[in-house]
């Protein structure tokens, strides 16, 4: 029997898109997010790569996130003595914006075509009964439907429940921390992403046109997870380790405001099980990635167009979830690792600038 409902447990990236997808296949699906608001961890900000943005387009998506984004048109590259290393055009269209902005335009629209958009729902457990799935949340309710999209993120609780051995998120050996400054007293050019390669860690500048602040963000070398800092403490942290370079970030960073939000960053190489015959993993639940690629949004909308496509396609729910499986996993693996080679690269300050000069999709944090 084809799919009718779908539960989508998770409200950011891939858990909305899918359920836009699946609203354009005409299949019912309802979104339900932990958070009460409309988006997470509001200092953070990221950028939808073309292929993110191709994604979202084929789903009428891409306007809704233009409305709220800057456009990312160029990455710049600068050693910590301040010398430029290169300049490449980041293929587009691509835009920044902050996490929150886009959780927040992808539930509206959401909600604008008739999708149902429940927040404050964290779920507690799933089970598979006859034809279908039961979820159940922490206020107490339950809810039942076809099949479960796990899009609960990188510490999903759906992967759990697909597979209990399943890997538990890697320590990438790096803290990632954002903030912003307001105006362009560096005098950076608009909408480009400078990357500087601190004497002791990677940082990133941007001033979209039309925002009137610098945006910033460093990606710093630790041997722990240093979880639970205060943000002036992360503020202190990057201020520390871009003292010594000949470069605008130290200044920066000094002048920023309140906003900043700091945080350890994980990966997950490989998930063993994707599905099974009624639950399936999407975005970073499946294949997280440290950000230095830039890629871990655009995943999440390219895996929720395939999984709608195949939930469409095919009747039988497990035949569906390996067809989406089998066309995503590969190139998801491969760019966790290539993403986990470029922050590897960067923070190894031992290395000359060739290292750097191969990221010209590293353009933020995710």
């Amino acid at each position: 029997m084809a799919v009718r409902k779908v539960i989508v447990v998770g409200g950011g990236v891939a858990g909305t898109v899918t359920a836009l997808a699946l609203r354009e296949a005409g299949i019912e699906a309802d979104v339900f997010e932990a958070h009460r608001s409309g988006g997470a961890d509001a200092g953070a900000f990221l950028t939808v790569m073309r292929n993110g943005m191709t994604a979202l387009a084929g789903i009428g998506a891409a306007e809704a996130v233009e409305a709220v984004s800057f456009p990312a048109r160029a990455v710049v590259l600068v050693d910590a003595q301040g010398q430029r290393l290169g300049h490449r055009p980041i293929e587009g269209p691509a835009r920044s914006l902050t996490r929150a902005a886009l959780y927040r335009a992808l539930q509206a629209l959401a909600v604008e075509r008739g999708i149902a958009v429940h927040h404050g729902r964290r779920m507690t457990g799933a089970s598979i009964g006859s034809g279908g799935v039961e979820v159940t949340f922490a206020d107490g309710s339950r809810v039942t439907g076809d099949v479960l999209v796990g899009a609960d993120g990188i510490h999903s609780l759906t992967r759990g429940l697909i597979d209990p051995g399943a890997p538990a998120p890697r320590y990438s050996g790096q803290h990632v921390v954002y903030g912003y400054t307001p105006g362009n007293p560096a005098g950076l050019d608009l909408d480009e992403y400078h990357m500087v390669r601190g004497s002791r860690a990677f940082f990133g500048l941007t001033v979209p046109d039309g925002d009137g602040r610098t945006w910033w963000f460093a990606r710093i070398p630790g041997t722990e997870p240093a979880a639970g800092l205060r943000p002036d403490q992360w503020r202190e942290l990057a201020l520390d380790l871009s003292r010594d370079d000949a470069t605008p970030v130290h200044g920066l960073i000094a002048a920023s405001g309140s906003e900043i939000v700091g945080g350890d960053s994980y990966d997950i190489p490989t998930t063993p099980h994707w599905h099974n015959a009624r639950m399936v993993l999407a975005g970073d639940a499946a294949h997280a990635a440290v950000p230095a690629a830039a890629q871990g949004a655009s995943m999440a909308a390219e895996d929720a167009v395939a999984l709608a496509a195949a939930l469409c396609d095919h009747d039988d729910p497990a035949i569906a979830f390996a067809v989406y499986e089998n066309r995503r996993r590969a190139e998801t693996e491969e760019t966790v690792a290539s993403s986990a080679r470029l922050a590897s690269s960067s923070g190894d300050h031992q290395r000359g600038a060739e290292a750097i000069t191969r990221a010209e999709a590293a353009t933020s944090g995710e």
